[in-house]
């Protein structure tokens, strides 16, 4: 039975993979409006109803790789090692991630995975259920904190999970843009590591100082770089 059942699920897996490429390629082909989740199964030698047993949504045959790490920054903290902090947890698994070039934290410049990211970018309804499948992200990590901790703590959970995810997402829209750019993975990894440091730092530390502006520089300059365009105006 448990063979069968291993059996089964590698199956499954090799399907699931199987629509994902195939709608990909016809999607970045033709156009993702242009092309029907009935043309996707014709293509993939499937039944449209196989498609939705596997795919809850047309925008799942390209997000669905996506949708799998959603759970991912929850985990990341539930998973914490006795004495370590949410911060070092979750910055432990994340430049793991980055170590490992993995497509979740943008470090991926296989031309398949940078072309589907360019797809989701130009379609309205993939990138709404993209930043939807973030935000979903950051709630799960939000009730994970909350769970785990209690009082004040726990009424700052979803504060807490803000600070984390934007890092994240911060990080990984960096990683993309440079792999847009034509850099590689390995050209960017050493400044992703490093602008992660420091922006898990500041998020462990608290913001400080930062963006002090040096003394003599704050509001009475501006003051009187406000004060000088009323007289602009009336000489006009």
């Amino acid at each position: 039975m448990a063979e069968e059942l291993s059996l089964r699920e590698r199956k499954k897996i090799q399907t699931r993979r199987t629509l994902w490429r195939t709608a990909a390629e016809l999607f970045l082909e033709r156009g993702y409006d242009q092309v029907s989740v009935a043309e996707v199964a014709l293509a993939a030698e499937v039944s449209k109803m196989t498609v939705f047993n596997y795919m809850s949504s047309k925008e799942d045959l390209v997000l669905g790789p996506m949708k799998e790490h959603i759970g991912d920054a929850a985990r990341s903290v539930r998973d914490r090692r006795p004495g370590e902090s949410v911060v070092a947890a979750f910055r432990r698994h994340f430049m793991a991630a980055l170590n490992a070039h993995d497509a979740s934290v943008g470090m991926s410049d296989h031309p398949y995975v940078l072309q589907v990211r360019q797809l989701v970018q130009e379609t309205p309804a993939l990138l709404v259920r993209a930043h939807e499948y973030v935000r979903q992200s950051q709630m799960l990590l939000a009730e994970e904190l909350a769970a785990s901790t209690e009082g004040p703590e726990a009424e700052l959970a979803p504060v807490v999970a803000a600070q984390l995810m934007s890092v994240r997402y911060a990080v990984h829209e960096h990683n993309h843009r440079r792999l847009f750019a034509g850099e590689s993975a390995d050209d960017v990894l050493p400044d992703a590591v490093a602008l992660a440091e420091r922006a898990f730092a500041l998020v462990e530390h608290g913001l400080g100082d930062y963006g002090t502006l040096p003394a003599g520089a704050g509001a009475g300059a501006g003051a009187g770089a406000g004060a000088a365009r009323p007289a602009e105006g009336g000489a006009a």
